[in-house]
């Protein structure tokens, strides 16, 4: 059988961990290989001004902050881009697409974890879309399977309400890994109770976990599976 390769395809950085990092650490422990996509610098749509003038110490620590937890969730590789923070609907779909289609020739993964289609975050809509472009199911294609995760404060915060899943995976031995990850992301990172905090981490994973009969779980919607 062989190997499972896994690529996490995330609009921010953050996202990855927040997504699937309990996921991810897990089945690297199983013997899986595992990278990272982090397409946007994620900055400077705090920028009153929009641009990266001013903003390029806060990237480049988030750059550093995201090699950490990477290295924390056991990560091989990880590719970081500079697409504009929450505005990839300006640029052209097919950009995006490139990126994802050369990473994933150079990879050559047979999993991929990226976002729900109908997150609240535009950057989070426009990843889904070119991903499902990037792996079109031609014959050569070496994607099986495609599952889409949630993000605490896009997912939920959305209306309607449309995350259902249907995939889940036990990460009671690696939630804790994954709060340690999350948490070199300190500009990210929030007090409790907003969502995107070490507390909220638990209790969204002590809340799918108890829907499934495990202490701890992280959901996702399977949006294409070949098996």
């Amino acid at each position: 059988m062989r190997q499972k390769k896994i690529l996490v395809v995330a609009a921010h950085p953050d996202d990855e961990v927040l997504g699937c990092g309990g996921t991810i650490t897990r089945l690297v422990s199983e013997g899986a290989e595992a990278h990272t996509l982090i397409l946007g610098e994620g900055v400077t749509s705090r920028d009153v001004r929009r641009n990266r003038t001013g903003c390029e110490k806060e990237i480049d620590e988030l750059k550093e902050q995201i090699y950490k937890a990477s290295e924390i969730l056991g990560v091989s590789s990880t590719y970081i881009e500079d697409f504009p923070d929450n505005r990839f609907d300006s640029v052209n779909l097919l950009d995006i697409v490139k990126v994802i289609e050369s990473v994933i020739s150079e990879i050559r993964p047979n999993i991929i974890f990226t976002h729900y289609g109908n997150d609240l975050n535009i950057d989070h809509k426009v990843t889904f879309n070119a991903v499902l472009t990037a792996t079109r199911p031609m014959q050569s294609e070496s994607v099986k399977e495609i599952y889409s995760f949630e993000v605490l404060s896009s997912t939920e915060w959305n209306f309607p309400l449309t995350f259902s899943p249907d995939t889940f995976f036990d990460v009671t031995s690696s939630l804790s890994i994954k709060q340690n990850a999350m948490a070199m992301y300190v500009s990210e990172l929030k007090d409790f109770p907003h969502p995107r905090s070490i507390e909220g981490i638990r209790l969204n994973a002590a809340q799918w976990g108890m829907k499934v009969g495990v202490k701890y779980a992280e959901a996702f919607k399977s949006i294409r599976v070949v098996k």
